[in-house]
């Protein structure tokens, strides 16, 4: 009997040093074992298709009030991929107004149209495209007394004839981690799964975030908008707010600030998350993957 209850003992003091001691201290000579903590990642915002002409609550001044007084980080920078040429955005008085204050409020400028619509670039021929890029360059140099360096195709769309030619101008592809899939509608002009539809984007960037490159000590994060939706314009609050829970959600270490906050950390940043090789074809969160599947087989217009 006293050798049964001597075993007894035994056992229950082996557990108590398994769950005391030796999870206290799981290195065999006692020494501090350090864990490295996750790169944080920061959030690149990025604009598409503005500036918007709409007189009266104009979605592009809603979009760059937002950024600059807002709750979670007043003064965030983001990247605005302009249409100059579009007929009722860039091209006009209001629009070429809009875009000298994105600039002036410390925002960059990327390349996105110099059509008067928002014709693929894939659809130009070689003549045309050479034409309009040189156009929008112009117009950019214009604007902001140089060159942009960055580009964002229309509708995503994007072949080795197309990035070639960006690269002739000295212009970086950038694509996106994740999408608001707000594309420019007139109506119906809502998003009623926008939280959730954000927060599973964040979850599957947390499968492959430790591939995305490490820029200043953090990981940049690109998502995109459209500054020509009036339904983003008047919610951009609230989508700073989606982005930061849906981070949180996700186990994503935000970096301090989340967002960034001048246009040359923002323009390096979009630049080191550029497409060096056009036959990969980068799938678009969402609604937008049918859409570029359905794009990229048409072939250039002559």
């Amino acid at each position: 009997m006293a050798r049964q209850w001597r075993s007894w003992w035994m056992v229950a003091g082996l557990a108590w040093f398994a769950v005391t001691g030796a999870a206290a201290d799981p290195s065999p000579l006692g020494e501090h074992v350090s864990i490295s903590a996750p790169v944080p990642i920061r959030l690149l915002l990025s604009f598409d298709d503005g500036p918007s002409a709409r007189e009266g609550d104009n979605p592009t001044v809603q979009i760059l009030d937002g950024l600059a007084r807002n709750a979670i980080q007043p003064g965030i920078k983001a990247v605005f991929f302009v249409q100059t040429g579009a007929s009722n955005g860039g091209a006009t008085a209001l629009g070429r107004e809009l875009m000298r204050r994105t600039l002036q409020e410390g925002h960059a400028l990327g390349f996105h149209t110099a059509t008067p619509g928002h014709t693929s670039h894939t659809r130009l021929n070689d003549e045309v495209l050479e034409g309009s890029l040189s156009q929008g360059l112009a117009a950019h140099v214009e604007l902001a007394g140089r060159a942009p360096v960055l580009v964002r195709p229309p509708h995503w769309a994007y072949d080795a004839r197309t990035f070639a030619a960006y690269q002739r101008h000295g212009l970086n592809l950038v694509m996106t981690d994740l999408s608001a899939n707000d594309g420019k509608i007139p109506w119906p002009n809502a998003s009623l799964r926008r939280r959730s539809h954000l927060e599973h984007q964040m979850r599957v960037l947390r499968r492959h975030v430790n591939d995305l490159p490490v820029v200043g000590g953090v990981r940049p994060v690109v998502v995109t908008f459209h500054d020509a939706n009036p339904f983003t314009g008047s919610h951009i609050n609230e989508y700073l707010q989606i982005l930061v829970d849906g981070a949180h959600k996700a186990g994503l270490t935000l970096a301090d600030p989340p967002f960034y906050d001048s246009a040359e950390s923002v323009e390096a940043a979009a630049q080191a998350r550029a497409l060096t090789d056009p036959s990969v074809q980068v799938r678009i969160p969402g609604f937008w993957t049918s859409l570029l599947a359905w794009i990229l087989p048409e072939p250039p217009l002559d």
